[in-house]
């Protein structure tokens, strides 16, 4: 299978590593180890899937996609921190397809914990059932899991890497290895003698790795610090390869097609298109064609050029017949019911108060539309594809194409926004599709914009019930239902063949799992019976139950007639410590108990998901064009902060990705097709109405958390919040510029 022996040194490629005369290092936690993907050439040695060390120095294998969210970043500070060598000395490569580079943090969430109760007993727990990831070859980057799965895994690689090297340059110096230290990529003796780790790699296949200490948090040199990202020369001097940036040679341009319905295709005439210059093939895809052409635009006016007519929907055709299917989830069986403390049933003196929500489905609208790159030879299949998903794509690739999945050659470039719509198949697999049907040819199949909103897999919507009693200012019951498509059940069948098992929690996440000392507490989950394809979406079921549960407090603690920050700062303190300190900061960062000028109004949210609690408050403004959002004071706590900068831009970007959806995006639907189809009408927050932002950083939650979604849950909820605060208006359907005119 090796073919190192053969491309130059820096090359990569899937399945093989130009280490020539180097060793790979890597780190497993696993009584047996996966497989190694890593295949050495003659005279070249491998010893694990992470770190390889060559001629051209420290090289990161990451099995992490790297979508503008700095992960490559941070897991080669994790790296470098251990292994003594800087930053800028890591090279970074994204990881093949295998079953070695699985997410064990993703597999681990999935105990039935709440995140905030976690103790060492069932953090162990996560870390045990985590390691079955491998079994599954769960290689998917997602759920804010990237540190998470890293923290530890990449420290203990780099430290095993140096003291590996240590041994040897003891053995050859004849020296105790307590007399050496480690520097810039060099073993140093104690006289000044240096040899670098490049002079020491082959040697170090003969050693056993030892095992190692990881230094403490006090001892960093780069970690806990702001670091430049790795991939920012790249991107601003458009070097940085993304998906649709693959240019192999020979390429040929083409767009696909589709039902707008999601169904099937009844007939098509091509003849029109056949017509145009530069138009080489059209392909039956049975649901739909691609069109292949000697560039992409022409392609795409070429699609537009067949005429089609398209099976209808198997799903109500209007908003009406949609949202009425999961009205009706509520008359069915509850599917979960996660949290049910005290008697919610039972009767309570106070004042009671109930509120219905509504809000859309929203598509994912990435910046880089959906995209692919692949070459069939008949025996073998490339692909060049931006995915957070490799073995998923490699092996549904496999199967489109009819070969087996050892065949398949799967690059994972950057991309331009993932946000969960990266994590499907179905426009890597359109792309092997279109290029079996033109062999030995490299095609690259690029969706329109209005193919990527039209067939994208979207958040759900959703509709969701509270009931609520305060009594002398205090909460003493909350009895929320939520009602929605399952995405977890959808996500499943299309990536598995088979759905998820057991009740979804995924429905009522952000909800249930709310560190409130409520003593009646009960959330139940509806799932409605609807084949409008959804899917995740940054921060998922948190992204619905932010902006459901923490309205619903808000509504509470006015009835209460009491403050809304200090109102949740009382129960979140008898539950959990790190969070009430969040919800201090942000009182203090916003001024929050300051005086407030006329015309300006505050909300404030709060929601606890990925295992970071996030607490936001937002300040709104009246003016003559409307209402302006004027600040976001934001405050976070990933218990551990790896990069300052990093975590800054995740929380910011966060809060936008909420906001635009929160105050105009929708994704509604006509005749069974959806009627937004580019930024014209699904519009996200521009420059110019955005607030100014600041965020602050705590530290005291126990475990490391997620940072690349929990930002976005709280945002929806506090501009509410704050509009309410403004106008005496409480909105409960989204958007909200239905509602309420915005400036700008």
């Amino acid at each position: 299978m090796s073919r190192i022996g053969k491309i130059a040194r820096r090359t990569f490629l899937f399945g093989t590593v130009a280490i020539a005369g180097g060793v790979a290092f890597g780190v497993y936690k696993l009584k047996e180890e996966a497989p190694n993907p890593l295949t050495p050439g003659e005279g070249e040695v491998t010893l694990n899937p992470f770190i390889l060390i060559n001629q051209d120095g420290v090289t990161l294998i990451a099995p992490k996609a790297e979508m503008g969210q700095g992960v490559h970043t941070t897991w080669a500070a994790l790296l470098a921190e251990e292994l003594d060598v800087d930053l800028d000395q890591v090279r970074v490569l994204h990881g093949p397809p295998a079953k070695a580079y699985y997410n064990s943090a993703l597999f681990g969430s999935a105990l039935p914990f709440l995140d905030y109760k976690v103790g060492d007993f069932q953090e162990g727990m996560r870390h045990f059932i985590g390691d079955a990831a491998k079994l599954l070859s769960l290689q998917l980057t997602g759920g804010s899991t990237s540190m998470r799965d890293g923290y530890e895994r990449m420290r203990e690689a780099g430290a095993t890497v140096r003291e590996t090297f240590k041994l040897v340059a003891a053995k050859r110096l004849g020296v105790t290895v307590g007399e050496l230290r480690t520097e810039g990529g060099n073993v140093i003796a104690g006289d000044g003698t240096t040899l670098s780790y490049v002079d020491l790699a082959a040697e170090a296949a003969e050693i056993d790795p030892p095992k190692v200490a990881l230094r403490p948090a006090s001892e960093w040199r780069i970690l806990g610090k702001s670091q430049p990202r790795v991939d920012m020369v790249g991107k601003v001097t458009g070097t940085a390869q993304f998906g649709i940036d693959a240019r192999p040679e020979g390429l040929r341009f083409a767009t696909v097609r589709m039902n707008p319905r999601r169904s099937g295709m009844i007939s098509f005439d091509p003849s029109a298109a056949l017509t145009m210059d530069g138009v080489e093939k059209i392909i039956d895809l049975g649901d739909g064609i691609a069109v292949v052409a000697s560039n992409t635009w022409l392609a795409m006016q070429a699609a537009e050029a067949v005429e089609i007519e398209w099976a209808v929907a198997d799903y109500p055709p209007e908003m009406d017949g949609i949202m009425g299917q999961i009205a009706a989830a509520f008359d069915g069986e509850v599917n979960a019911t996660p949290r049910d403390d005290g008697k919610p049933d039972a009767a309570h003196e106070g004042t009671e108060i109930t509120a219905e929500y509504t809000i859309p489905f929203l598509a994912h609208a990435t910046m880089e539309p959906m995209n692919a790159t692949a070459l069939f030879t008949g025996d073998a299949l490339t692909i060049w594809s931006g995915n957070q998903a490799p073995v998923m794509v490699r092996d549904k690739c496999a199967e489109a194409v009819g070969l087996p999945p050892e065949q398949v050659t799967v690059h994972t470039t950057l991309m331009g926004g993932g946000f969960g719509r990266r994590a499907e198949a179905d426009f890597s697999i359109l792309a092997a599709r279109v290029a079996r049907e033109m062999p030995d040819t490299p095609v690259k199949v690029t969706w329109s914009r209005e193919e990527d909103m039209t067939h994208d897999m979207y958040r759900p919507a959703a509709i969701a019930r509270f009931r609520g009693i305060v009594q002398d200012g205090q909460a003493i019951l909350l009895d929320g239902q939520v009602a929605a498509p399952s995405v977890s059940k959808q996500s499943g069948k299309r990536s598995s063949g088979s759905e998820m098992p057991g009740p979804d929690r995924e429905t009522l996440a952000g909800s249930f799992d709310q560190p409130y000392g409520i003593p009646n507490f009960r959330m139940r989950g509806y799932l409605a019976d609807l084949s409008v394809p959804v899917g995740f979406w940054r921060s998922v079921g948190n992204s619905m139950n932010g902006f459901f549960f923490d309205t619903f407090i808000d509504e509470m603690a006015h009835a209460a007639g009491r403050d809304p920050l200090h109102f949740r700062l009382e129960l979140i303190r008898r539950e959990h410590e790190p969070s009430a300190k969040l919800i201090e900061a942000v009182a203090e960062m916003s001024n929050w108990s300051g005086p407030k000028p006329a015309g300006v109004g505050r909300g404030v949210a709060f929601t606890y998901s990925f295992g970071t609690p996030v607490a936001e408050v937002i300040e709104v403004a009246q003016t003559p064009s409307g209402i302006k959002l004027t600040n976001c004071w934001i405050a976070c706590d990933p218990g551990v902060a790896l990069d300052p900068s990093i975590i800054e831009a995740q929380m910011i970007g966060g809060a936008i990705y909420g906001l635009s959806a929160a105050m105009q995006e929708k994704i509604t639907f006509e005749d069974g097709a959806a009627v937004q189809q580019n930024f014209p009408d699904y519009d996200a927050m521009r420059i110019h109405t955005a607030p100014k932002f600041e965020v602050q950083i705590l530290q005291n939650n126990r475990f490391i958390g997620g940072v690349g979604e929990p930002g976005t849950p709280p945002a929806a909820a506090a501009l509410g919040n704050a509009i309410f605060d403004l106008t005496g208006q409480r909105i409960r359907q989204l958007p909200l510029n239905e509602s309420v005119n915005f400036s700008g």
